[in-house]
């Protein structure tokens, strides 16, 4: 059996505003090709499918175009599983009906844990579809007293044990936090205070758990128990990730082997660093000038539309950090002396440090005429 492992696609996703949907769309076709080109019996999606409970019409046909082409014209079944933020209800719509053409659809947790017995052409397997539930819900769902993730999720692994797979190859789908496991910025939080938590070893008993929810790819507790990671770089905290999707292959005595397939983002998401001229310089020969950019200026003076600048040579700098002026604590905190200054005074500094140098006889004298005018205007108001 062998299948592609992927996980937190996040379609509809933005990145400070920005939309990634051609960037996604750029991927996915990316994933699609890899599957074909890999001749897998499947495609594993562990979670997140959408980015929002409620996604934007635009996701969702992008999502319907990825489908068409897996499970219609390359006849490779889909399994796809709820995570924390997709709305499990709306994914899980109208999948019981889906099923016999390959596209399984794992929304709603339901008290008969799901069982996919897949053909491959070098032997079967049974995946097993975990949607991502809290404590809350597997409470209601199967009337039992468990308070944390842990418990949920063996309480949820329990059905998984008992059934009788008549010697194939056991395959946990999942979306949740294994202690451990190496955060980013771009994650939601499953709960404060460490409770999200699930010790690996609950999975270490099967021969593969395909897991979601960290977007970089991973594996704890033993190397059958990976995190793909998300398809693209969602947060600037994840620009040294390099994306993937894994390749799995089961062995007829169930052991597990893995590749991971690397994938190429139409735009970087990367961190640049540096004085103003030079970063502008830089810009006009960098062949990736292009990609989406946190900008982190070292220049100490005040600058005019600096933003505006960076996107001169730099188009898509979607986030501004002034670390020079945050670094001087003379230039951030007020002296009394500063206070005490007039209008003209504190104008001429303004000036001088935006311009880099002093006002001119002339400007000083236009500027003090304006200074009057307002005064004027103030006690006559």
């Amino acid at each position: 059996m062998k299948f592609i492992h992927t996980s937190d696609w996040h379609i509809g996703r933005q990145l400070h505003n920005q939309s990634l949907l051609d960037d996604q769309r750029f991927v996915l076709d990316q994933i699609v090709e890899l599957a074909s080109q890999h001749d897998v019996d499947a495609v594993v999606v562990a979670g997140d499918i959408y980015d929002r409970s409620i996604p934007p019409a635009n996701a969702v046909a992008l999502l319907d175009d990825v489908v068409n082409r897996l499970v219609n014209e390359l006849n490779i079944p889909l399994i796809m599983i709820a995570g924390n933020h997709d709305g499990h209800e709306r994914l899980g719509f109208a999948a019981r009906q889906m099923n016999d053409s390959g596209l399984h659809i794992i929304g709603p947790l339901s008290k008969d844990v799901r069982t996919i017995e897949l053909q491959g052409k070098q032997g079967n397997a049974v995946f097993y579809g975990l949607p991502y539930a809290d404590p809350a819900t597997v409470r209601h769902v199967f009337d039992c007293e468990v308070s944390t993730h842990e418990e949920a999720m063996a309480k949820l692994l329990e059905q998984v044990h008992e059934h009788d797979s008549h010697g194939l190859p056991k395959i946990v789908v999942s979306h949740c936090f294994l202690d451990g496991g190496s955060e980013s910025e771009s994650e939601r939080p499953l709960s404060i205070g460490g409770a999200d938590k699930i010790s690996p070893t609950l999975f270490t008993p099967f021969n593969y758990t395909a897991l979601g929810h960290l977007h970089g790819p991973q594996y704890k507790g033993a190397e059958h128990v990976r995190y793909s990671g998300s398809m693209l770089k969602y947060s600037f905290s994840e620009q040294h990730q390099n994306k993937s999707v894994t390749l799995v292959d089961i062995a007829e005595d169930g052991a597990a082997s893995f590749e991971l397939l690397p994938l190429t983002a139409m735009r970087d998401v990367r961190i640049i660093e540096g004085l103003m001229a030079e970063l502008l310089e830089q810009g006009k020969t960098d062949a990736h000038n292009q990609d989406y950019l946190m900008v982190r200026l070292t220049d100490k003076n005040a600058i005019l539309d600096a933003m505006g600048k960076l996107r001169d040579v730099y188009p898509n700098v979607l986030h501004l950090e002034r670390t020079g002026l945050m670094s001087d604590n003379t230039k951030v905190e007020l002296s009394r002396d500063h206070i005490k200054k007039g209008e003209l005074d504190m104008f001429s500094d303004f000036f001088a440090q935006v311009s880099g140098e002093p006002m001119t006889d002339e400007q000083q004298q236009a500027m003090t005429a304006a200074i009057e005018e307002l005064h004027k205007v103030e006690r006559t108001a």
